[in-house]
This record gives C-alpha cells, sequence and structure tokens, in this order.
C-alpha cells in the first residue's frame, strides 16, 4: 500500500458487484466472495467448508451482525482462515435463498436473515442459523465459540459433517420430490370454507390482523377474504377485511407522515414497526385497501390506498420509469431513528396549538421518542376535541405537511435503488388496478412507463426475462416469481388501458415461462431448465409476504383462459389444482392467494367485452361504471368499433361483435353463457349482479 492509498478502507472482491447489500459489506475485513465457480472451486481446492451469509440492504439485523461480527477483525480472521465466506443477496438471488432458508427451517424449526449457512464445497449444507452475536450469550452460540467449534468438526469428523450434510439434502429432495398424483381429492369450493374457517379461527377481534406478534399484514388474505364474502354474503369475513385495514392505517406500522407501511409490526397492535419499507408491501396493501373500496365504498380505505401509491410514485420511482426496492430500517445505525419523535422536536416546529393536537392525536409521549400512531379512530378524537371528523383532517394536514418537511431535513434511511422484474410486476398490477378502480389515468401513465421500463431494459435478445437492474445494467437470470408477477401486471395494465400489446405481451411471457419452468407432473419450477444447477431445483406453493409464481400462475391462467378462449390455459388451471391440492388442503392458510385463483375457477366468474368508440363519452362511461364495481372474477376486453385484426386474432369469439345502432355496446357472459348485448349501463351492471 503506498503513502496514496493510507486512511482508505480495504476492499473485498464484493467491491465489483451491482448489489448494494454486496457493496455494504464490501469493506469487510472478512474476504467475501460473490456466488460463484471461482468461490467453489477455491473451497474444493483448499478442502474447506464454506460459511454463507445470506441477507439484503434493508435488514436490520444484517446490519447488526455485520457491525458486530463481519467489521470484527477477530472474528474477520477466524473465518477467513476456516472457511471460504461468501455473500448472497436473497433480493437478488432468491433462487439460492429459497433452498437455504427451506434448510434454516427443516434443521431448526425457524428461519430468517441474516441466514447463516455452514456447507461442503459442494454446497451440501451441514449447520444453519440465522443471527450469531460476536461472543455467546442468552444461550445463543457467538462466532467466536461457532467458528472453532466447526473448525474442529471439520478437521477430526469431517465424515458426520458430510453425513450431515448428505442427510439434510437428500431430505430436502424428498421434500420437494412429493407431490402425489392423484390427488387425494379435488379441490372444490369446500376448501374455500376450510381457508375462511382458518383464518377466523386465527383472526385478532381486539387489533384486527391474524395470529400474535410479530404480527405481518398479509393483503392476500385480505383479498381473499373480499371474495369469500361476496360469494357467500358473510358479513363476518368482510368485518375481518374492514377492522383490519382500519387498525393498520391507525398503527404505527403505517407512515402517518411520508405514507406508505412498514413491513410488519412486533407487537400485536400493529403499534412499534420493523421499519423497512418494502416496494412489494406497497403494492400488495394498495390492492388491499383498493379492492375493499370498491367493496365497501368507504372513502378512507380509496384514501390509504392513495397515500401509499403516493409514496411508491414520490420516493420509489425511478427517472427511467421502474420502482426501486426498499427503504432502510436503520439510520445512522439506529434503527427507526428517522420516523420516532419527541414531544420537544414537534414543538420545536410547530405552533402551540398545534404540537398539542399533534401530540394528543399521535399519542406521543412527553419523554422518551415516539412511534406515531392514532390510539382512537379519528372519528372519536375528533369528537373529544369538539370538532367535526373533517376539521380535524384538515388541521392535522397543515400539521403534517410542517413535520414532514421538518423530518426531510434529517439524514435519510438507505434506498436500494435495484431495480427487480417480479417486485415491479406486483408494482405494475397494483396502480392499474387503481387506475382502474378510482379512475384516475396518472396511476395508468405510472403503470405503464414501469411496464415499458421492463420490457425494454430487462430482456435479453432472445425475450428471456432478467432479474435485476442496476446502475445501468440488467443482470441475473428470471425466476418464475419475475414472469408470474410480471403476466399479472400485463394482464392489469391491459385491462387498464385497453392496449392490445401489453396483453400480447403477458401472452408471450406465459408462454417462455411454460417452455422452461414447467413439469409435466404439475407446477412450476423456481428455477429454469437452463439455469445454474443449485443443490436442488425448487417447487413452491407457499404464499408468504408475497404469493408464489405457481399461485399467481394459476390466476394468470384462468384469466386468460376467459380473455382468449384458449382452452389449454383451462387445462393448465386444473392440472396445477390437482397438482398443488395435498397441500392446499394440509395447511389452507398457506395458501391465500390460491384460495383467490381459486375462487375465480370455480366461478360464478363473467367475461365482458365492451364494443364502442374508445374516446366516446358513452364507451368511457361504460367503462367507468364496470370498473368501480368489486367483481373480481371477471374479465375486460374491449373491441373497437373499427375492425381489429389483433384482437380478433387472440380472441377470436370477439370478431363478430358491433355494436348497437353505433352506440357503445356491452356484450356480458357468466360461467359460459351469454346475455343479450346491451347499451344499457344499467342493464349491463345487472347482468353482473350477484344471484342474476
Amino acid at each position: 500500500m503506498g503513502p496514496s492509498d493510507a486512511g482508505r478502507p480495504r476492499l473485498n472482491a464484493l467491491a465489483s458487484e451491482k448489489s448494494p447489500y454486496l457493496l455494504q459489506h464490501a469493506t469487510n475485513p472478512v474476504d467475501w466472495l460473490p456466488w460463484g465457480g471461482a468461490a467453489f472451486e477455491k473451497a474444493r481446492r483448499e478442502a474447506k467448508p464454506i460459511f454463507l451469509s445470506i441477507g439484503y440492504s434493508t435488514c436490520h439485523w444484517c446490519h447488526v451482525m455485520a457491525e458486530e461480527s463481519f467489521q470484527d477483525p477477530e472474528v474477520a480472521a477466524l473465518i477467513n482462515e476456516n472457511f471460504v465466506p461468501i455473500k448472497v443477496d436473497r433480493e437478488e438471488r432468491p433462487d439460492i435463498d429459497h433452498i437455504y432458508i427451506t434448510v434454516c427451517q427443516m434443521m431448526t424449526g425457524s428461519a430468517g436473515w441474516p441466514l447463516t449457512i455452514i456447507m461442503t464445497p459442494e454446497a451440501r449444507p451441514f449447520f444453519a442459523g440465522t443471527y450469531v452475536p460476536r461472543e455467546s450469550r442468552f444461550g445463543r452460540m457467538g462466532m467466536l465459540e461457532l467458528v472453532p467449534r466447526v473448525r474442529d468438526l471439520w478437521a477430526e469428523h469431517r465424515s458426520q459433517a458430510v453425513g450431515t450434510a448428505d442427510q439434510i439434502t437428500s431430505l430436502l429432495e424428498r421434500q420437494i420430490a412429493l407431490r402425489p398424483t392423484p390427488p387425494p381429492e379435488p379441490l372444490d369450493k369446500t376448501i374455500l370454507g376450510e381457508t375462511y374457517r382458518s383464518l377466523a379461527a386465527r383472526y385478532d377481534a381486539k387489533d384486527g390482523g391474524f395470529g400474535g406478534a410479530p404480527k405481518f399484514p398479509t393483503p392476500h388474505n385480505l383479498c381473499f377474504l373480499l371474495r369469500y364474502w361476496l360469494r357467500t354474503g358473510d358479513e363476518q369475513a368482510l368485518g375481518m377485511v374492514e377492522y383490519t385495514l382500519e387498525k393498520m392505517r391507525m398503527g404505527g406500522i403505517y407512515d402517518h407522515l411520508g405514507f406508505g407501511f412498514h413491513r410488519y409490526s412486533t407487537d400485536e397492535g400493529w403499534h412499534v414497526p420493523h421499519f423497512e419499507k418494502m416496494l412489494y408491501d406497497q403494492a400488495l396493501l394498495a390492492m388491499a385497501y383498493t379492492e375493499a373500496f370498491q367493496a365497501t365504498g368507504r372513502i378512507d380505505f380509496r384514501k390509504t390506498a392513495e397515500e401509499v401509491l403516493a409514496y411508491v410514485l414520490g420516493d420509489l420511482a425511478s427517472p427511467e420509469g421502474g420502482f426501486y426496492s426498499a427503504e432502510d430500517a436503520d439510520t445512522e445505525g439506529e434503527e427507526g431513528k428517522f420516523y420516532l419523535w419527541t414531544a420537544q422536536e414537534v414543538r420545536r416546529v410547530l405552533p402551540d396549538d398545534q404540537a398539542q393536537l399533534v401530540q394528543h392525536v399521535f399519542d406521543i409521549a412527553d419523554d422518551g421518542a415516539s412511534v406515531l400512531h392514532l390510539a382512537r379512530p379519528l372519528e372519536t378524537l375528533a369528537a373529544d376535541l369538539g370538532l367535526g371528523a373533517s376539521q380535524l383532517r384538515e388541521r392535522l394536514e397543515g400539521a403534517r405537511k410542517v413535520l414532514l418537511a421538518a423530518r426531510l431535513e434529517r439524514a435519510r434511511p438507505h434506498k436500494d435503488d435495484k431495480i427487480l422484474t417480479d417486485w415491479n410486476g406486483l408494482a405494475i398490477a397494483s396502480l392499474a388496478k387503481a387506475a382502474q378502480a378510482f379512475d384516475q389515468l396518472r396511476y395508468a401513465q405510472a403503470a405503464r412507463r414501469a411496464a415499458d421500463f421492463v420490457l425494454r431494459n430487462l430482456r435479453s435478445p432472445d425475450g428471456r426475462l432478467l432479474h435485476r437492474w442496476r446502475d445501468g445494467e440488467p443482470g441475473i437470470a428470471a425466476t418464475l416469481d419475475d414472469y408470474a408477477f410480471m403476466v399479472w401486471g400485463l394482464i392489469e395494465l391491459y385491462e387498464a388501458t385497453l392496449e392490445f400489446s401489453y396483453l400480447a405481451a403477458a401472452l408471450e411471457l406465459d408462454r417462455v415461462m411454460i417452455d422452461h419452468f414447467g413439469d409435466s407432473a404439475g407446477g412450476l419450477y423456481f428455477t429454469a431448465d437452463d439455469g445454474e444447477t443449485l443443490l436442488v431445483r425448487m417447487k413452491e406453493t407457499y404464499d408468504g409476504a408475497v404469493p408464489s409464481g405457481n399461485s399467481v400462475s394459476m390466476l394468470n391462467w384462468v384469466r386468460l383462459a376467459r380473455l382468449t378462449g384458449d382452452h389449454q390455459f383451462e387445462d393448465r388451471t386444473a392440472t396445477m389444482a390437482s397438482w398443488i391440492s395435498r397441500e392446499m388442503r394440509e395447511a389452507p392458510l398457506a395458501h391465500g392467494f390460491l384460495a383467490m385463483a381459486l375462487d375465480f375457477a370455480i366461478g360464478p366468474s363473467y367475461e365482458v367485452v365492451i364494443v364502442g368508440d374508445p374516446t366516446a363519452a358513452d364507451t368511457r362511461a361504460m367503462l367507468k361504471a364496470l370498473r368501480a364495481t368489486f367483481l373480481p372474477s371477471k374479465v375486460l376486453l374491449f373491441r373497437p368499433s373499427e375492425p381489429s385484426p389483433e384482437i380478433a386474432s387472440l380472441a377470436p369469439f370477439t370478431r363478430d361483435l358491433t355494436g348497437l345502432a353505433g352506440r357503445a355496446t356491452a356484450y356480458v357472459c357468466r360461467d359460459f353463457a351469454c346475455q343479450v348485448p346491451t347499451s344499457d349501463i344499467s342493464e349491463m351492471l345487472g347482468y353482473l349482479a350477484p344471484g342474476h
């Protein structure tokens, strides 16, 4: 090192990576290598086990472990001497993460991030854990104890470690292979009732949501309950949705100043969040509030959806059109520092009367830092203060803007600025749904920009999708979720814009997905048939923080079948339902999005073709009325009055449909039986009414 290098941090092999997470670890004294052939060749050549660490850039405990262990020279020296250390960004490489998070769950009964795996040079794991402190404490083994133990095991009892690794790998392979055919019994509407009862049994009547702390939003479960209410008229199902959405919006899990939702609540009452903000949470929660508005007409649900989307468009939108991934929980090493307020800080930036109002409404303690939240509904607070609800909202809005401006003077959390295809697909779907429900062109325009960005920048010359774009460069082979979520977004975008090219793109991507991810035994693999060979080739059905690619694909196929009249999509749907039936019956709570797809497949479902001039007032009025209605099991096709060879070739059943007397006309079919065409909006909506 020369004089000019003095004071510069030592860089490891991660310094040339694109991942913000890997770059965060580029100055660690640990000799990290990125996942790849060079790392595994080094492990084989040196006969060392691999220390695999998986996390993501906005993960609070990943930061803690990095500061405590990976920045520590003594720990780093031990790791470097005894292992080949590999760092993986779980958001860049979900294929790797899905394998080893499953391993951790199998070996320890729980899992999360940071994920710590120790494995043979052949990538076979024999140790799994999560956060590991520097020193052992409270029954949790520390790095200074763990590394010597593994070193001694590898040196003196290597066959035992290899045997454990082989056993775990074999168990993982068997778990994936166990997909019984024929199924124990076919899926029908009884499973919808079972899913509903499972959710009702875990419902928290006091605070909303399901289960205890930590409490996650799981918006696809709420969307399923809306469908179950529409199907059955069960008011309890609707009540669970409404109350949960109310309580989440009141809680500290919601950012009352800058909008958007934090990742989850550490308590049962939605009060204290884990402060990171993820694009996928915003997309899925905005959908839930949008659909709840359609179902109930409640303006507060619409307002929340619009606020969440305002956060996405304001803070996560890239200049190029796509959406960034996340914002961190930590600021300057402290979780939530950007979001917390003391009473003194509030009084410093607001006049006394406004400060007192804010402190009362958002339950800000006189001492210490507080998470802004509504302890009681706004209407109740307004009554206590002798105000109307609208008056209180107006006063709070003025204070909110001042507090937000003051907050923006603080150091901001790190933003993970990589653009992921799958999460952008979710954002496109969410924006397109809101564009239709709220009749807002700006959401459709934002969804269009994002879709165009992905289709232009995240596709290889042969039409295959890529997973990640950052710093001007695309890369990493796409997974099932990239295809499934983008197809979903493009279908929604077609229905919002009526632009044929988006439906055509959805069909093309679905075809590529089937070619490279399909399995004749049923279901879809998470990785492509020509992708990197990993420990196992996973198939997943579990709907977790985001729905599984298999669940979303099933819903996509139901919709594409109705949009095109192509029975191949119906066949794929039936095969998927058969393949997944046992797992869904054994764990309905884990398959909320799949239940949504099944609800559509069982019906009643509707196909609506609007024929008309897209610029004419009567066509716009008919589309607006149709889109405002909560009809999740419908598809919409638009047939211009002028001949449209593209639509006719894609959906041949529309070829001879014409407008009545030159007016906008609706052709409505329900469960494969069609009604008399009508130009009357009330009559069209009547065809779509339950029980018609």
